[in-house]
């Protein structure tokens, strides 16, 4: 007999399990071969996943970063005395 299930499809149309698979596989497409062979990507994306709030507050401090500096700004490298 038939039943119905719930699935999770990631942005290349694979059914998985549970939400966090799914999404580990998106973020491991993004990120692309990590090490030899690619072994690391899957890793690294749970690594990314677990780390989501630390990750997010840094980016989100840098974009505020990024906005407060005038179009054409420059840097100039300071030099130790």
């Amino acid at each position: 007999m038939a039943s119905q299930c719930v699935a999770f499809r990631d942005s290349k149309g694979g059914l998985h399990a549970g939400l966090e698979e799914a999404t580990l596989k998106d973020l491991a497409a993004v990120l692309g071969r990590v090490g030899d062979e690619g072994g690391m990507t899957a890793g690294v994306a749970k690594l990314v996943f677990d780390k989501r709030q630390e990750i997010e507050r840094i980016l989100a401090e840098h974009d505020r970063l990024v906005d407060m500096v005038p179009p054409n700004g420059n840097v100039e490298r300071l030099h130790v005395l």
